[in-house]
């Protein structure tokens, strides 16, 4: 058998001979006839060890690159921990490195370093681990925002959303802010909705609410005065860990079954007219449909498992009616309340007046005696004016009836004098 006239390349890589995979198996095939490496070297032009590297292979194999030690090697253990403490961010992985290493690689560089990580984070992420919870144990809740037509004009409202862990039961409540109050309000709302306290609310982690939470050590400092509310309704706040809402899954699906349900392409005349529909469609839709993952209807499932297991409310006032303030009556005889305004009766004017605050309600009172009762306003620069506090200073307020002369007119009598007492002052007849 003769090949040398007819030799396939051969190519060179990193200092071996590397023949083409049809040389290789004519080496085979000449090393089961009983050739040795040496006459089968001599006969395809190639040497000995090239031709005893293969048989020890084999076969043919495509050559390996050589390995070279990377820039980052060694450091897997301490890149795995900083993209978790960071949360992914492999920039600020990529900042570390110079300040604690001294080594200036690329963002690109860094990516392929912590890929296997990055994976671990995501799929993290995504996963949820679904538990249920004991009756009466666990209140989940929430903020939604969504864009409204109310009174004609686009507004962006704020839904609160509870949702009870073992019945799914809902409550809705529209605010115009998400500030501390309407935490505070919405819950408060929510436990007279239900007849009841759980013994644990677990919430996101709104800057209203927490003041620091540590991802790593899960410490949670929460706002003072959501605490003290916390004890005198009696439960125990717990917060989610940070980047982990998805813990919260009960509620997160309930805000967006309430966007996508409740809210969404539907017009209002009025903020009470959303109000009203919000309480209708909780009533009639939400606690009555069949629940996808219990099978039943919260409302039933509330009823006969959950609304016992709850704490009573026990005749306790609501926690802001405690909140009692001094206003002096301005000259629009209103006085002023977080930027909203309240009338009082115009003779009081100058005055300083008591406020007092809760239950949804605005009080006010002077020297022991209430004087005025408005529904707390929730939004911002509003005015609720009560017409009888004006009546006899205005003529008309828009929208009350006809209109009534400011000050009535003296009697006829008063005006029709006799002649000589005009003659008297004049000092005589004309």
């Amino acid at each position: 058998m003769e090949l040398r006239d007819e030799a396939l390349p051969v190519e060179d890589v990193g200092g071996e001979e590397m023949r083409a995979p049809e040389e290789v198996a004519v080496m085979l095939h000449l090393h089961a006839l009983g050739w040795g490496a040496k006459r089968i070297a001599a006969e395809l032009g190639c040497s000995r060890n090239t031709v005893r590297r293969y048989l020890r292979q084999g076969g043919w194999a495509p050559p390996r690159a050589p390995e070279r030690r990377g820039t980052l090697d060694g450091l897997g253990t301490w890149l795995g921990e900083r993209l978790r403490r960071h949360r992914g961010n492999a920039d600020v992985v990529r900042q570390e490195l110079l300040a604690e290493h001294g080594l200036a690689v690329s963002l690109r560089t860094v990516e392929r370093a912590v890929r296997p990580w990055r994976r671990e984070l995501v799929a993290e992420a995504r996963a949820t681990l679904r538990f249920e919870t004991p009756p009466g144990h666990q209140l989940q809740i929430d903020f939604g925002t969504a864009t409204v037509e109310v009174g004609g004009e686009a507004v962006r409202v704020h839904l609160f959303v509870a949702t009870l862990g073992y019945s799914r039961r809902l409550f809705v409540a529209p605010f115009r802010h998400e500030r501390q109050d309407a935490w505070l309000d919405g819950l408060e709302l929510a436990f007279r909705h239900f007849g009841g306290v759980p013994r644990e609310i677990l919430l996101d982690n709104p800057k209203a609410l927490v003041v620091r939470h540590d991802a790593r050590t899960r410490e949670v400092a929460f706002n003072e005065r959501f605490h003290a509310f916390a004890r005198y309704w009696g439960f125990r706040p717990r917060a989610c860990a940070p980047y982990r809402a998805r813990t919260k899954g009960k509620d997160e699906s309930g805000v967006g079954y309430v966007k996508r349900n409740a809210v969404a392409g539907r017009r209002f005349a009025s903020w009470a007219e959303l109000e009203a529909h919000l309480a209708r469609w909780t009533r009639e839709v939400a606690d009555v449909r069949v629940h996808g993952t219990t099978g039943e209807a919260p409302a039933e499932r509330f009823r006969r498992g959950e609304a016992d297991a709850l704490q009573p409310l026990a005749g306790r006032p609501p926690f802001r009616q405690l909140r009692e303030l001094t206003r002096r009556v301005q000259a629009d005889a209103c006085v002023g309340l977080d930027t909203n305004s309240y009338s009082v009766p115009w003779r009081l004017i100058g005055a300083w007046v008591t406020v007092r605050v809760g239950d949804g309600a605005v009080r006010v009172f002077h020297a022991g005696e209430e004087v005025a009762r408005h529904p707390e306003r929730r939004g911002r620069r509003e005015r609720s004016l009560d017409p009888a506090h004006l009546a006899g200073i205005v003529a008309r307020l828009p929208g009350r009836g006809p209109a009534a002369p400011a000050v009535a007119p003296p009697p006829a009598e008063r005006l029709l004098r006799p002649l000589a007492e005009y003659e008297r002052v004049a000092g005589g007849g004309w």
